[in-house]
């Protein structure tokens, strides 16, 4: 918790809160996930591993788990926490570089992205590179799932991705909401 503190004081704009997420968030997180079906599942910003956790708990032993932590410190706590997991990959990197990453590991597309990215604090140019790199990451069927602390940023997603859901979470300080979205279907298209 200290370490999360000290690294939210240094990079506030990239960290975008100040103690990671409550398990309840992250129970909520990973709710929408169909774990017998995904062969792989991304996360973007794990931060300490909170969503981790769940993520790896949960998932097959043949889901492959790509992790992308931009922060230097938190990917080492990400490297020590999850040595010796089959199938869980580290990158230190950006999201934005979500398809090079998933083309390295033999995947054309992530069948979930989980994202702990605080897109309220991120500057508007690097919102929208990561959402157009999410959108052909998942292609047609993946899903999207993030939250945010507040619902100013539904419209901004409303305008990339279709909602399938959006979850209140009451037991996280402060409490959030999860979004649940796929690919924007296109006019005669039947997803």
């Amino acid at each position: 918790m200290l370490n999360f503190f000290w690294q939210y004081l240094r990079h506030p704009r990239s960290i975008g809160a100040i103690a990671p997420s409550s398990k309840k968030l992250a129970r909520k997180m990973v709710q929408p996930i169909d774990f017998s079906r995904a062969s792989c599942i991304m996360e973007f910003g794990p931060g300490t591993g909170v969503f981790t956790d769940e993520l790896a708990r949960r998932r097959k032993a043949s889901t492959t788990l790509i992790l992308i932590e931009q922060n230097k410190e938190f990917c080492k706590l990400l490297k020590q926490k999850y040595q010796g997991q089959k199938n869980l990959h580290i990158v230190h990197g950006s999201a934005e570089h979500a398809g090079a990453i998933l083309k390295k590991h033999g995947f054309s597309h992530a069948d979930y992205i989980v994202s702990g990215l605080p897109f309220a604090s991120l500057p508007k140019e690097t919102s929208g590179h990561i959402v157009h790199a999410i959108q052909r990451a998942i292609g047609r069927q993946g899903i999207f799932i993030t939250f945010q602390y507040t619902l100013l940023k539904k419209s901004f997603f409303c305008q990339h991705f279709q909602f399938k859901d959006c979850i209140h979470v009451m037991g996280n300080l402060p409490p959030a909401y999860v979004f649940v979205m796929k690919a924007k279907q296109k006019k005669g298209e039947k997803l």
